[in-house]
C-alpha cells in the first residue's frame, strides 16, 4: 500500500527553502527603531529573511536563479499585527475567511485572536499557516474566568453543543480548580496564551499566571478583571493587558466587585493626562514589561456608536477617555500594541486596524513612527512572537508590506499598500481589489454581510 500526499489544495502556501527572492530599491522602515533608509535590499529564502542591506552590497551575494523585484524606492515596513481580533464569536466560516483575506491583502501578517470558538479558530490558523486560504498567522488564546461570567450569551455561542465553562478553550475557574490540569487543557487546544477575562480575584489571577508561566505559556488579561484591579492584574505578572478604558477603574472610589457590576468612572479625572494612580501603575507596567493592548479607537467605530443619542454620547465620552489614558501611558513609556476588537463592514476596502493607528496618531498625539512600531515590533512582543516577527531583520519570517507612499508623513498612506509578503508568499493588493469590486455601502457576493459578533464582543469587553 502506497501513501500519497492528500488534503486540501494549498494555493497560498509559503515558498520552500532554497527558493530565493530579492526585493531591492526599498525605502525600509525596519521596525527596530532605526530611521527609514533608502536603497535597501531584502533577501528572502523560502519563508525567512536571509539578509537585509544596502543594494550595492547585497547585489554581489544574490544567488543565480533568484527572483529579483525592483521596488523603485517604495516604502517597506514590517507586516502589521492586529493585537485584538475575534473571528469566531459566533463561528461563521465564510465571514471569518473574508476578514482574513482582507487583512493579509492590507498588510496584516499576524493577529491575536482573543478567545473564540477554538474549534473553528484552530482550523483557520492551520489553514492560513499552510496556505489553504489567504490570511495572517493567527495566535489565539484559551479563556479562563469566574463561574459568574458563563451566563454571558457569547460563551454559549462559542461552546455550542457543549457546556460553557466546561470546555478546554473556555474554562470556569473556582477555588477547587486544579490549575495544572486547567492550563494543560488550554495548551491542548494549541493556544498561544491563556486569556484571563472576568470575575476572578487577584490571588486567582496570580495563581493562573504562575501556573501558565510554569508550563511555558503567556497570559493575556483584561486590564481589570473584577474584582481584581488593574494594579493587581499587573502585579500578578500577566504579559499583556487589554482595553485602555478599563485602566480607569484603578481610580475607583470603592472596591471592584463583578464584571457586570462596574462602578461609575469619573472621566474628567483623566482629562489632564496626569493622574497619579495611573502614573504609579505605568511605572509598574514598564518595570514588568507589560504590554498594553489599548483598543483605543474602537469607540469611534460604527459598531459601538449605538442606535440613539445616549449611546452615541457614551461612545464619544469613552473615545475621549481612551485617548487621554493612552496618551498618558505612551508618555510614561508603556509598550503599546495595536488591537481593534471590532472590524469594519465587509464592503469597506480596509480593516479596522488602519482606523486604530490613525486614532493613536491624531487623538493620542503619538508620532507615526512610534505607532508603526506599536503595530509591528511591540505587537509581536505582545503576541509572544518577537523572535519570529515584528521587524525586517535577517533570521525572522519574511513578513513585510510594500506601500506607494510614506506613512511616516501621513498615517493614512497605509492605504497605498500594493503588496504584502507573508512568510515569503506574495499577496498582491491589485489582485484582491479586482476580485472584490465594491460600491460604498453595498456588500458584494464575495463578502458576506456582517453580524453582531464584533460589535457585541467589543461593547461587552470594554464596558
Amino acid at each position: 500500500m502506497t501513501h500519497e500526499a492528500t488534503g486540501a489544495p494549498t494555493p497560498h502556501a509559503p515558498p520552500p527553502p532554497g527558493m530565493v527572492a530579492v526585493y531591492r530599491g526599498a525605502t525600509l522602515f525596519d521596525g527596530t527603531g532605526r530611521p527609514a533608509r533608502p536603497s535597501t535590499s531584502i533577501v528572502v529564502d523560502g519563508q525567512t529573511i536571509r539578509a537585509v542591506g544596502d543594494d550595492t552590497e547585497i547585489a554581489g551575494t544574490v544567488p543565480a536563479g533568484a527572483r529579483v523585484f525592483d521596488l523603485d524606492g517604495r516604502f517597506v515596513l514590517p507586516g502589521l499585527i492586529d493585537s485584538h481580533q475575534h473571528i469566531a464569536t459566533p463561528p461563521d466560516r465564510p465571514a471569518a475567511e473574508a476578514v482574513l483575506d482582507r487583512l493579509v491583502h492590507s498588510g496584516v501578517t499576524a493577529i491575536r485572536d482573543m478567545a473564540d470558538d477554538l474549534r473553528q479558530v484552530g482550523d483557520l490558523a492551520r489553514a492560513t499557516l499552510v496556505g489553504e486560504i489567504p490570511g495572517p498567522d493567527i495566535r489565539y488564546a484559551a479563556l479562563m474566568a469566574g463561574p459568574g461570567f458563563f451566563d454571558d450569551p457569547r460563551t454559549h455561542q462559542v461552546s455550542r453543543g457543549e457546556t460553557p465553562g466546561a470546555v478546554p478553550w473556555m474554562q470556569a475557574v473556582t477555588p477547587d480548580t486544579d490549575l495544572r490540569v486547567a492550563v494543560a487543557l488550554a495548551r491542548g487546544t494549541h493556544a498561544a496564551a491563556i486569556k484571563v477575562y472576568a470575575d476572578l480575584d487577584h490571588r486567582t489571577v496570580a495563581r493562573i499566571t504562575a501556573e501558565a508561566h510554569r508550563q511555558g505559556i503567556p497570559v493575556w488579561a483584561h486590564a481589570a478583571v473584577f474584582p481584581a484591579t488593574p494594579r493587581q492584574v499587573v502585579e500578578a505578572g500577566v504579559d499583556s493587558v487589554s482595553h485602555v478604558t478599563l485602566l480607569a477603574f484603578e481610580g475607583a472610589d470603592g472596591p471592584l466587585t463583578t464584571y457586570k457590576d462596574k462602578p461609575p468612572v469619573d472621566h474628567d479625572r483623566f482629562a489632564a493626562e496626569d493622574d497619579p494612580c495611573l502614573d504609579e501603575l505605568f511605572v509598574l507596567m514598564c518595570r514588568n514589561g507589560t504590554v498594553l493592548d489599548a483598543t483605543a479607537g474602537m469607540w469611534e467605530s460604527a459598531e459601538l456608536a449605538g442606535d440613539g443619542p445616549e449611546d452615541a454620547a457614551r461612545a464619544r465620552a469613552n473615545a475621549k477617555l481612551a485617548a487621554h489614558i493612552t496618551a498618558q501611558a505612551y508618555r510614561a513609556g508603556v509598550d503599546l500594541a495595536t488591537g481593534t476588537d471590532h472590524e469594519t463592514p465587509p464592503e469597506e476596502p480596509f480593516p479596522a486596524l488602519f482606523d486604530e493607528l490613525a486614532f493613536l496618531v491624531r487623538r493620542c498625539g503619538i508620532p507615526p513612527e512610534e505607532v508603526l512600531r506599536s503595530a509591528t515590533l511591540l505587537g509581536a512582543r505582545g503576541a509572544g512572537a518577537e523572535d519570529l516577527m515584528g521587524s525586517v531583520e535577517a533570521g525572522k519570517l519574511a513578513n513585510f508590506v510594500v506601500l506607494e507612499d510614506d506613512p511616516l508623513h501621513d498615517i493614512d498612506r497605509l492605504r497605498s499598500v500594493t503588496l504584502t509578503v507573508k512568510r515569503g508568499r506574495r499577496f498582491e493588493r491589485a489582485t484582491y481589489d479586482a476580485a472584490h469590486p465594491r460600491t460604498a455601502g453595498t456588500p458584494t457576493a464575495e463578502t458576506p454581510t456582517t453580524d453582531a459578533r464584533t460589535a457585541e464582543s467589543g461593547r461587552a469587553a470594554a464596558e
